[in-house]
């Protein structure tokens, strides 16, 4: 979406600068002789000075799908291959042991709830009684 709305933008702009050209170019006709030379020196320096596009990218093949390949000469050889493919693994690993760590984390409390539950004086079945939770709600 950015995309498409910078090249809109870039579409304006080189509509905007074609018609301020072609006004400059009616009116160039009535300029003085040493002001139009003038004119055709600094457009010479400010084309010799302007950005070049990098050959190497261009936004077209990124969107065609060329710009990165799984092989041959422009594209990722095997290391950049595995380069790509290892953050993916790593980040399955670690998802797999937060994963496993909580499982222990969660029966190991278990384990301590049901080691309170079997040690304890009481017998099991009057922490279900619904008089036992009143009787402690009076009695503490």
């Amino acid at each position: 979406m950015t995309n498409s709305l910078r090249h809109r933008a870039d579409i304006l702009q080189d509509r905007q600068g074609h018609k301020l050209a072609s006004y400059l170019t009616l009116s160039a006709n009535e300029l003085p002789h040493h002001v139009s030379e003038r004119l055709r020196v600094s457009r010479f320096q400010a084309l010799s000075k302007r950005k070049l596009a990098k050959p190497g990218f261009s936004y077209a093949s990124a969107v065609s799908g060329n710009a990165l390949t799984w092989g041959g000469e422009d594209g990722l050889g095997w290391l950049g291959r595995i380069g790509s493919v290892l953050p993916l693994f790593a980040l399955v690993a670690g998802l797999l042991f937060i994963n496993s760590m909580q499982n222990e984390d969660r029966a190991r409390e278990l384990a301590e709830v049901d080691v309170a539950l079997l040690t304890d004086d009481l017998p099991p079945a009057a922490f279900a009684d619904p008089g036992f939770l009143q009787f402690l709600k009076t009695d503490l």
